[in-house]
């Protein structure tokens, strides 16, 4: 593992923050190409980009500092984690992240569903990429002990670890990538039912949190399961609510002709 991509003297620069600079120019490639191919202005994805960026950084941050940061920490180690490039929450990034796209995408008068079948081929590329930054600095994100033979130890870790544990990090992007693969290989098949894809894609990256969450370290808070759980189960409910909404709704005659 590399925390640091560079140090000279004092200064460090951590590898987490150019990862994850890394997965949004790259989910900003796939959302670009996607949004054109649908007929939709691509410039629309520069936009949706910033607005992920702002969003999901905002929200991922503070909901750790407000629900997941230990008992009793003092306002200088609250201050330093706010700063910090670890203590990001991907369930508190997504809600955030969520309101300021679809407020990005009526603010333009851009398709909704479409718009955001293109944004879950970004979101779970993008995910999968910037996960590789909490896999290099080791920022606590990894399981519980195992003795499996691909069992990792984290001793120069942002957050350290001497102990043999589950590289969490690593499912996650293995996950986001096969997730992008599917829906990559569907975009096509799919198309005739905007919005589709995407509850496609809620299923599978909830489906995919929930079980990671089996092996992290976070702390359980209701009925045995952590907040990223009751969240990951908020978005399969979705998914299959709305998809199947979408599959009893006869296509659009405009979209049939587009699809073909």
């Amino acid at each position: 593992m590399y925390p640091y991509w560079l140090e000279i003297g004092g200064l460090r620069l951590p590898t987490f923050g150019p990862m994850v600079v890394l997965g949004f120019l790259s989910a900003h490639l796939v959302i670009k190409n996607e949004l054109r191919r649908r007929g939709i202005d691509p410039e629309l994805s520069t936009n949706l980009i910033t607005a992920a960026i702002l969003g999901g950084l905002a929200g991922a941050k503070l909901y750790f500092v407000l629900f997941e940061m230990p008992d009793g920490s003092t306002w200088g180690e609250t201050v330093r984690t706010t700063f910090s490039g670890s203590g990001l929450t991907w369930h508190g990034g997504f809600l955030v992240a969520t309101a300021a796209v679809i407020w990005t995408i009526r603010r333009h008068a851009a398709p909704l569903p479409a718009a955001a079948d293109a944004i879950g081929m970004g979101l779970a590329l993008g995910y999968g990429i910037g996960r590789i930054g909490c896999q290099l600095a080791g920022d606590g994100d990894y399981g519980v002990p195992t003795d499996l033979p691909w069992g990792m130890a984290y001793p120069e870790g942002v957050v350290p670890t001497d102990e043999i544990v589950h590289p969490a990090p690593v499912y996650e992007t293995l996950m986001g990538v096969a997730t992008f693969g599917l829906l990559w290989r569907l975009r096509r098949s799919l198309e005739e039912r905007p919005g589709l894809l995407f509850c496609v894609y809620l299923v599978l990256a909830g489906a995919a949190r929930f079980g990671v969450e089996t092996i992290r370290l976070n702390p359980q808070v209701l009925w045995g399961m952590t907040g990223a759980q009751l969240f990951s189960l908020v978005l399969v409910a979705v998914g299959i609510g709305v998809g199947a909404r979408l599959l009893r709704r006869q296509p659009r005659a405009a979209d049939l002709a587009k699809g073909s």
